[in-house]
């Protein structure tokens, strides 16, 4: 197991087709990174949920998520499932965000996500930061599509379970769904601990990486 750092990180971008996307997907991960350094910068973009119910729980979320971060959050309003037919005003939400700001890191979906509007967003982001560490998180599923990833965030104890006690806390219009539970959270995040030498963790591909290791 080999394990190199990214060197200071300032500025994160997070991007989620889904209120409740990046919380699941890398709840553990930003808790870490904002908790190790207060003041970092996140700029957050979500596709869809905007105007609405779904947008109050991601902006209480997302704020708890960050405890001490720079937080700049926007929601748009593109309708759940049809990222492909409203594929311009995705692609214009997101070169907006590329245009506010230059990341040392991205959280984003999966290119091979099996859920079209995950996927979708994840292809855009390939154009649009061509330069930048970008980690693609997973999100369980009835589809079945886990991975095998490239890349893991180990949590300590704690982050685990603060991470699964604010997805119950800030989602209750999700509580009813079969998978949203304690139990699907605590399970994953176990076995990708297991699969870097941790108690928990959060797996990531990444796609292409750059090394720089004469420094």
């Amino acid at each position: 197991m080999i394990r190199l750092g990214t060197g200071p990180v300032d500025r994160i971008v997070a991007v989620g087709a889904h209120c409740d996307d990046i919380a699941i997907g890398a709840g553990g991960t930003l808790l870490t990174m904002c908790l190790a350094r207060p003041g970092v910068r996140v700029d957050a973009l979500v596709l869809s949920g905007g105007g609405g119910e779904r947008e109050q729980e991601e902006r209480a979320a997302l704020a708890a998520f960050c405890p001490g971060a720079d937080l700049r959050l926007t929601v748009h309003k593109l309708p759940d499932g049809r990222l492909p037919a409203h594929w311009e005003e995705a692609k214009a939400a997101v070169e907006e965000l590329r245009a506010q700001t230059e990341p040392d890191l991205v959280l984003a979906p999966r290119t091979d996500d099996a859920h079209q509007d995950h996927r979708g967003l994840a292809k855009l982001m390939t154009t649009a930061f061509r330069d930048h560490l970008v980690l693609r998180y997973e999100i369980v599923k009835w589809d079945g599509d886990l991975g095998r990833p490239t890349a893991y965030q180990p949590l300590s104890v704690e982050v685990a379970e603060r991470k699964v006690r604010l997805l119950q806390e800030h989602y209750p219009s999700q509580r009813h769904r079969p998978w949203y539970d304690r139990e699907a959270f605590l399970g994953l995040a176990r076995i990708r601990g297991i699969e870097c030498h941790a108690r928990y963790a959060e797996a990531f591909t990444v796609t292409k990486l750059t090394l720089d290791l004469g420094e």
